[in-house]
């Protein structure tokens, strides 16, 4: 059985740089790319992470391959973990495992200050918040069977990055948790644009992420579009890689206009760049 390990690390230049992954480490928050040359008599299943499952699916472009991808939650602790294959050979169950190193991200952290109607919340604004995150994880965690992607990822506009994934988050002097997307500069009225073909699963306005659009774009790949000011889609369409989804605007918890962009792997929150950049360079690199 071959099996090809890719391990992009994100950089600041945001160019990967693949390694195997029986040597290699990976930060917390961000995502592994496995992929397995198809093989007469094999059928690969799944991939397991202590509990969890991840399905392994066929290749967006290539017919003679499958894949799988690993997303490392920005919560879990440097260790090694032993990464499962299973797979069935002639009929018979078995399976293979690898280890990986999880590093810590040593994100750094960021003190913000905003509306203390946004930090301490009213009980209706609390119940309201709890149901719309009820949502997005119902979303997150249905997995497509279908893929939509046939092409490599485009960013959904051309600006400057303000705030990096995995920032560690003090609202008004109380730590809030995490940055779980990036940032980029954007006015009032910014056309933006999907980063890849997909259906539109949300659009909506929420309590913190204010306008919201959510993008599937099959085999549990999901990006997400933040503080929005107008839709130019709606639920249930489907938009090419490109197509405006609407403007940017100051909607939500912001301190300012700007377009929080940010991706779902499997339901676990991910670095976006980090992703695009492995799916584009190894998954996509024909």
């Amino acid at each position: 059985m071959k099996i090809l390990f890719f391990i992009t690390l994100f950089i600041s230049s945001l160019f990967g740089v693949s390694v195997d992954m029986s040597s290699s480490t990976i930060s917390n928050g961000r995502t592994i790319l496995v992929e397995f040359d198809r093989e007469k008599d094999t059928k690969y299943e799944y991939i397991q992470i202590d509990k969890k499952k991840y399905e392994v699916f066929p290749h967006p472009i290539d017919k003679k391959r499958v894949y799988a991808l690993l997303p490392v939650s920005y919560y879990q602790k440097p260790s090694d973990k032993k990464v499962e294959v299973h797979y069935r050979e002639q009929g018979a169950e078995k399976s293979k495992s690898i280890f990986v190193r999880i590093e810590d991200g040593k994100y750094k952290k960021e003190t913000i200050k905003v509306q203390k109607s946004k930090v301490n919340l009213s009980k209706k604004d609390k119940k309201r918040a709890a149901k719309e995150y009820k949502e997005a994880l119902d979303i997150y965690n249905t997995v497509t069977k279908k893929s939509y992607i046939s092409s490599k990822f485009i960013m959904p506009l051309e600006s400057k990055i303000t705030s990096d994934f995995g920032k560690a988050r003090v609202y008004n002097d109380t730590l809030k948790g995490y940055h779980s997307g990036t940032d980029f500069r954007a006015a009032v009225g910014t056309p933006l644009k999907a980063c890849n073909d997909g259906v539109i699963v949300l659009a909506k306005d929420r309590f913190y992420a204010g306008g919201s659009v959510i993008i599937d774009h099959g085999h549990g790949i999901y990006t997400c579009y933040y503080h929005m000011s107008k839709f130019d889609v709606k639920e249930g369409q489907h938009v090419k890689k490109g197509e405006l989804i609407g403007l940017s605007g100051d909607t939500g918890r912001v301190t300012g206009p700007h377009l929080h962009f940010s991706a779902r792997v499997g339901g676990v929150q991910v670095d976006p760049l980090q992703l695009i950049t492995l799916i584009n360079k190894n998954l996509l690199k024909k």
